[in-house]
């Protein structure tokens, strides 16, 4: 899709790779706000976990760390709910966590499903259809215990997410937008990375070893949370500007 010479420069600078990967998908998510409103937010949150569940078994090592792709898109989910929360409330905020999870299940149940069909076997394409086949396997067969938590963590740590945010501006009142920008996201993804290394890694590896693999996923969504209230602010901008158009055309 890309050329060789953007292939080959990522290729040595992988932290700015990051870097752009999380700025591209920040910049999308306003700008799927800016086209489609509330509906924009809803249609990035579906986005970002279908991204996240396809992408999460992709690892590579960025700072010297070892991550999933799945880190940054699943981290927007939150930026997307924040956005939602300031503009549109806490009950378009839950709503879109309901619908995000409806999403979750609909996309595991249909690539499950699709895993029943046999790869063709006709000459030509048999080697082709085989490969694409392991490749699905391989992306949608985890155990159960990691789709259980990967969902519960979601739907605990979302409606957290919200319920902090509001908690928050109820003290500030419109002040102060980092602050509970930061401090939601923050705390809910503590709580998303316990449920999440608890539910699926203790057991497998010992306490010390779960919550170690949780930590250096948790020091990635603590900068993508600073660096996407910058984003936040431009959205509400955005809202500003959205106003007296709106207006002007009812």
């Amino acid at each position: 899709m890309f050329p060789q010479s953007i292939v080959d420069f990522y290729a040595t600078n992988q932290e700015l790779l990051w870097l752009t990967t999380l700025f591209v998908d920040l910049g999308f998510t306003v700008l799927l706000y800016r086209l489609f409103g509330k509906a924009g937010l809803q249609v990035a949150i579906a986005t970002a976990i279908i991204l996240a569940n396809l992408q999460g078994p992709k690892l590579t090592v960025i700072f010297g760390l070892q991550t999933s792709l799945g880190v940054i898109f699943y981290s927007s989910i939150f930026f997307a709910t924040d956005m939602l929360s300031e503009i549109y409330g806490k009950q378009a905020a839950n709503k879109a966590v309901r619908m995000g999870f409806a999403v979750s299940i609909i996309v595991l149940v249909m690539l499950s499903i699709a895993l029943l069909y046999l790869p063709s076997d006709k000459p030509g394409t048999a080697e082709f259809s085989a490969n694409v086949h392991n490749a699905f396997s391989t992306i949608v067969n985890f155990t159960p215990r990691f789709i259980f938590g990967s969902l519960l963590a979601y739907y605990i740590s979302q409606h957290f997410d919200v319920w902090a945010f509001h908690k928050i501006k109820s003290v500030t009142g419109e002040r102060w937008l980092w602050l509970r920008n930061n401090l939601s996201t923050m705390s809910s993804q503590v709580v998303d990375t316990l449920i999440y290394s608890l539910v699926t890694w203790w057991g497998i590896v010992d306490l010390e070893t779960a919550l170690a693999l949780g930590a250096a996923k948790y020091l990635f969504k603590v900068v993508i949370a600073m660096i996407d209230t910058a984003f936040l602010y431009w959205a509400r901008h955005i809202r500003k500007v959205r106003r007296p158009v709106m207006q002007t055309a009812g």
